[in-house]
């Protein structure tokens, strides 16, 4: 039976290669680039609640440092270091195997360092730490809209909703469509390079973790401000558009997506554009930021949906993404 110190050696101990010490000792050591910040996120995946029990370990492995890598790109960050912490209900050789594969490929394709965490034996949770810098002073935030700020979103939303609206049994789709929308669900892409082209250009940013109007409700939140959204202009999953019946609840309130929300000036458009192209990723003009308080969402008619929309939340409190 494998013991903890040989699992953690077997499947996540490398050689450091930018920390000043990393996995086996009690803490890592880390240098930091002069003139830089350390931005910092954590988030936690439990079976059940933030994944199915018997989904696939190497894309479990792949999602539990997407969904971090998200959070700095977010903030225009440049992801440099991991924390992993792991319950296990027992040591599987071939869920490690899978587990690690996931991880620590994504984290090379990032330049990302795992450099310590934690095992102990319990029901199946992930908790992963990142660490990253940005330019001092130079960080996207949720506090910095302005008002007459276009709002921005990167991709497409809608289509991990959709493929969890699939895997719950309550609707069918085409095998292309399941493919697609589980791809976006299990192994979302972090946008680490829009994020960082955004510096300078955007004043605030969010990543769509919990549905588009419920993140970017907190942007409104923390910067004292309104918004209007352009349904029709949402950039929705193309699987998506052919059950129009549910653009609203996947696209608006569905979360899981990763794509970065964003304001920026109007005079910026076309160094946004070109930003996103440097960096092949689509960007879409969806609405404005107004000095009124609340969330109107439009329809090509220019006429106010009354929505009622919640975001995801992870112990059941209702959170209006609409209207309040």
């Amino acid at each position: 039976m494998v013991s903890e110190f040989d699992l953690i050696a077997r499947y996540f101990s490398r050689p450091a290669r930018t920390a000043a010490l990393g996995v086996g000792d009690d803490a890592a050591l880390i240098r930091l680039t002069p003139a830089m910040e350390l931005a910092i996120s954590t988030d936690m995946l439990v079976s059940g609640q933030d994944f199915f029990p018997d989904d696939d370990p190497e894309k479990l492995g792949h999602k539990s440092l997407a969904v971090n890598l998200s959070d700095l790109a977010a903030m225009g960050a440049l992801p440099r270091w991991a924390l992993l912490s792991l319950a296990l209900p027992a040591a599987d050789d071939a869920w490690l195997a899978g587990f690690s594969r996931g991880f620590l490929g994504l984290a090379e394709a990032f330049g990302v360092e795992l450099v310590g965490g934690d095992t102990t034996r319990g029901p199946l949770n992930i908790s992963v730490t990142i660490l990253g810098e940005v330019m001092t002073g130079r960080a996207l935030r949720r506090d910095t809209a302005v008002v007459g700020d276009d709002i921005w979103v990167s991709g497409e939303v809608g289509g991990a909703a959709l493929g969890l609206k699939y895997l719950r049994g309550q609707i069918a789709l085409s095998e292309p469509a399941i493919n697609a929308c589980l791809a976006r669900l299990r192994e979302p892409t972090p946008r680490v390079a829009l994020g960082r082209a955004l510096v300078g250009l955007a004043h605030a940013a969010i990543d769509i973790s919990d549905g588009l109007l419920a993140d970017l409700g907190h942007i409104l939140e923390r910067s004292h401000l309104g918004a209007r959204i352009d349904l029709a202009a949402v950039p929705t999953a193309p699987d998506l558009l052919e059950l129009p019946d549910l653009i609203p609840a996947c696209a608006l309130a569905g979360g899981d997506d990763y794509e970065l929300c964003f304001t920026a000036p109007f005079g910026h458009r076309s160094l946004i554009l070109a930003a996103a192209d440097a960096v092949s990723t689509r960007v879409t003009r969806i609405g404005v930021m107004v000095p009124d308080r609340g969330l109107q969402v439009l329809d090509k008619q220019g006429n106010s949906l009354a929505l009622p929309l919640t975001g995801y939340d992870h112990f059941g409190i209702s959170q209006p993404a609409v209207d309040w």
